[in-house]
């Protein structure tokens, strides 16, 4: 069984993980479906604004330190091989990195610059709108789910 520090850090990884598959979750189920629901140029204008906010030392703090911890608890373990919970630890760590982590930098974020350069009251802004919503929802989805999932590895790696 894990346990000391490296018990506290697995912990840790199980909270940050679930924390922020928790917002994701959120955003997936109904904070974009609302968003989707109001006319492009209101749309447009309350996701920049919660672009914005997203981006401030309470959610970055969750977010990129679940990413620093899950990198942490890889190197740890590829260092330790610990005889017990290798697989789900490493798993966990990947598929925040990658699931998470990785699909932010790579698709969400890319998606917010774009919406944020448009003004919110212009026909290019009106016809972006539903392709905005769809493709990050799908990937928010797959943030959600790989957010859940590294969660419930590190979970097991401690059971």
């Amino acid at each position: 069984m894990i346990d000391g520090p490296y018990f506290v850090l697995t912990l840790l990884g199980v909270l940050g993980c679930g924390l922020v598959a928790g917002v994701f979750l959120g955003f997936s189920t109904f904070v974009m479906r609302a968003l989707a629901q109001l006319p492009p140029a209101q749309g447009v204008a309350a996701m920049n604004a919660i672009n914005v906010a997203a981006v401030r030392p309470p959610f970055m703090l969750v977010f990129v330190g679940s990413a620093v911890l899950c990198s942490v608890l890889a190197v740890v373990t590829f260092v330790l091989l610990p005889d017990e919970g290798t697989v789900e630890l490493l798993l966990g760590s990947a598929l925040y990195l990658f699931g998470a982590f990785g699909v932010t930098i790579t698709a969400n974020v890319p998606r917010n610059d774009a919406l944020l350069r448009l003004e919110p009251e212009t026909p290019q802004a009106a016809d972006y709108w539903p392709v905005f919503v769809r493709q990050w929802t799908r990937w928010n989805h797959v943030r959600a789910a790989a957010s859940a999932a590294a969660a419930v590895s590190y979970a097991l790696a401690l059971a």
